[in-house]
């Protein structure tokens, strides 16, 4: 393991553009080791972000060339003449229970009883589609261990935390977008136990300058735990969307997430019924691989709506796949036709 001397000796050659070095003149900030993965900050005024830049992926180049190091990430944060801030949620005396989140006029929970049903692919179309319909969107990516959405919905680079205390996140197709795989490497694990995943979800919801919103499309982790326990407990949610396919075994699950958000009091805004049929491009063939009609029973036993049946298509895995999801890539085409119909389903509900 590189002591951390070592690298404070290194990084003395690591020029300051204004004279100097960036450890003697103090601009070195937050470094960390953590077996071989070294992590620093560079805080600069924030009229020089564009010149730090450079010294920054300097210092970064250094760190990772020396012995022992396996990873090396520099962020570059605001200069401030007070203390670092203290990033963990802090509770509030006066709050009496879920609170809305200033900015967003309404949040809507994109649920799976388990994983491998296509709730994240629901979640960008239909973030998508609602900014289509002229909705400000933002789409919050809460499953931390298997993050989706930077690669579905198109967005690379790290966030910026101008001020050391909020994260400016990236957009896309018109929407906002933020997600823990933002913040890691594509093969880096996020291996942390509950108490770090809740307060990974209070971060990300109110630390991320957000803005003006419509509505906040919540992209959860498949199940029943800490995150949906989190975000019913501390925020205002009004409504979740079940995602499942036809199959029993998902069906059993759906059923239990259901039972979750009731027993919270949270709104059931309806149910979606994904890969429901594939239509062979070939010979036009319709085959119910994962069976038929399920969730549509399955809804009306629960009394809860049947939002959509979303066709097992080549082309919703494709613009997924791309960067650009369906209703973006191909907004005329069957495959994108039910979620715009959920969108303005939503819209004509007043929760979007």
């Amino acid at each position: 393991m590189t002591a951390r001397e070592d690298i404070l000796a290194d990084l003395r050659n690591v020029a300051d553009p204004s004279g100097g070095n960036i450890v003697d003149n103090g601009l070195l900030k937050a470094v960390t080791v953590e077996g071989g993965v070294v992590r620093f900050v560079l805080e600069i005024d924030p009229k020089q972000a564009e010149t730090m830049q450079p010294v920054c992926d300097e210092a970064e180049a250094r760190v990772r060339a020396l012995p022992g190091v396996t990873k090396a990430v520099g962020m570059l944060t605001a200069h401030t003449a007070k203390a670092p801030p203290d990033l963990k949620p802090k509770p509030r005396p006066s709050e009496t229970g879920p609170q809305r989140l200033p900015g967003v006029k309404h949040i809507i929970a994109v649920a799976s009883g388990k994983g491998g049903v296509g709730k994240s692919t629901i979640a960008a179309n239909l973030a998508c589609a609602l900014a289509a319909e002229g909705r400000r969107v933002g789409l919050l990516d809460a499953d931390v261990y298997g993050p989706s959405q930077p690669r579905m919905m198109g967005v690379r680079g790290r966030p910026a935390s101008p001020d050391g205390k909020t994260i400016v996140p990236l957009s896309n197709h018109g929407v906002t977008v933020m997600s823990m795989g933002l913040m890691t490497d594509d093969e880096q694990a996020v291996i942390w136990r509950g108490p770090m995943l809740m307060g990974a979800l209070q971060q990300m919801m109110t630390l991320v300058q957000w803005g003006e919103l419509d509505v906040l499309v919540i992209d959860l982790p498949p199940g029943t735990g800490d995150v949906q326990l989190t975000l019913a407990q501390k925020f205002v949610v009004d409504g979740a969307i079940i995602v499942s396919t036809p199959q029993d075994v998902a069906l059993i699950d759906a059923r239990k997430g259901i039972d979750m958000f009731r027993r919270m009091n949270i709104p059931i805004l309806g149910m979606i019924e994904n890969m429901s049929t594939h239509v062979c491009s070939n010979c036009g063939h319709e085959e119910h691989v994962f069976g038929h009609g399920g969730v549509v029973a399955e809804a009306k036993k629960l009394d809860v709506p049947l939002l959509a049946e979303v066709p097992l298509h080549l082309d919703i895995r494709t613009a997924g796949d791309g960067g650009a999801p369906v209703v973006v890539n191909q907004p005329d085409s069957p495959q994108a036709a039910a979620f715009i119909k959920v969108a303005r389903e939503l819209v004509g509900q007043g929760v979007a």
